[in-house]
């Protein structure tokens, strides 16, 4: 297995993207690593060069360069060359904490979508609260503004196949995010779409969920069209960030009997702390590509770096890509 690593893109790259390469060599000694970027920065981070390559570029996309433009004018951009690598067949698949518009540019452009999939989503896996190791597939995240409902049907069958194949999950439940749980309810997209995924005997659609049953476990496989699913998901990560602030502030201000207290639930609260943070599921996928385009938060860390290691090892060994081609590309009868 190969795989291209924007080194430079994010918050903190490229220490934290080499850093958590380093932890991912330990745990998949099968993989090799392509890391694209400044040499002598990559270079003071790596603790080993077993299984890995160091491709020298200059140029990288900052956050606030314009995607499209971005893509087609830097030609040896670090994110640029590693998704070269994957479409040339150098590299399985592209692994970037950079900007994220320019991520779906490229994958989009240069790997390129798979044949009868009109509009590729961006998912990731969320946490289920009360079940550590649970979680729920919710597509598209933003990749697209604007959806049609034949667009969250193909997300349904999309989410459905990656929960199987990759989750392990033997019959996904697929739910679609609207406003209310009855057929009824919603606005045309969403009545439309409701419509086609009852219909669609492949999925095992149980029909609406509102947000505030996401996190406890409604479903499978969340759908809803992209600028919906961009908020809620930022609605989750504000919640939870402003929660722990709520809980660290309140610990405080009851001086030494708080903190006698938060010492006592010291455990519990790391417990709850880390079955919320949703990178251990690893990124965000573009899932509908020719090959596996991954992409993290540009705040990421090197543990969260090895996570989404840890779930591009797992999209190469099922070859769910390959498969997902497969089903969408055979001729039809």
């Amino acid at each position: 297995m190969k795989i291209a690593v924007d080194a430079m893109g994010g918050d903190h790259a490229p220490q934290a993207i080499v850093e958590g390469v380093a932890l991912a060599q330990k745990d998949f000694p099968d993989v090799e690593f392509i890391l694209y970027g400044k040499e002598n920065e990559i270079r003071k981070y790596l603790t080993t060069e077993h299984n890995v390559t160091i491709i020298h570029t200059d140029e990288k996309i900052d956050s606030d360069d314009e995607p499209v433009k971005a893509i087609r004018r830097k030609k040896n951009a670090s994110m640029v060359l590693a998704a070269q690598a994957v479409k040339n067949g150098e590299a399985d698949a592209i692994f970037s904490a950079g900007n994220t518009g320019a991520l779906l540019a490229a994958g989009l452009f240069i790997v390129g979508r798979i044949k009868n999939i009109e509009r590729p989503g961006l998912m990731s896996t969320l946490p289920v609260v009360g079940q550590p190791n649970a979680g729920f597939d919710m597509l598209d995240l933003g990749a697209n503004a604007e959806n049609k409902p034949e667009h969250l049907l193909q997300y349904g069958i999309l989410g459905s196949f990656y929960a199987r194949k990759v989750r392990g999950i033997g019959r996904p439940r697929v739910a679609l995010l609207n406003n209310g749980t009855e057929a009824t309810k919603g606005s045309e997209l969403t009545k439309k779409a409701f419509e086609l995924l009852q219909n669609e005997t492949s999925l095992n659609f149980i029909g609406n969920v509102e947000a505030r049953e996401l996190l406890n476990g409604a479903a499978d496989v969340v759908v809803t069209d992209g600028f919906t699913g961009n908020a809620v998901l930022k609605s989750i990560e504000g919640t939870a960030m402003n929660l722990m602030d709520l809980l660290k502030a309140a610990i405080l201000n009851e001086g030494f009997k708080g903190k006698m207290g938060a010492l006592l639930l010291k455990d519990g609260l790391r417990s709850l702390k880390s079955e919320m943070d949703y990178s251990k599921h690893g990124g965000a996928v573009l899932f509908g590509l020719k090959a596996p385009v991954i992409k993290t938060h540009g705040a990421t860390g090197p543990d969260a770096v090895r996570h989404t290691i840890r779930q591009i090892h797992t999209m190469l060994e099922t070859n769910v890509v390959g498969q997902l081609v497969e089903q969408f590309e055979k001729p039809a009868e």
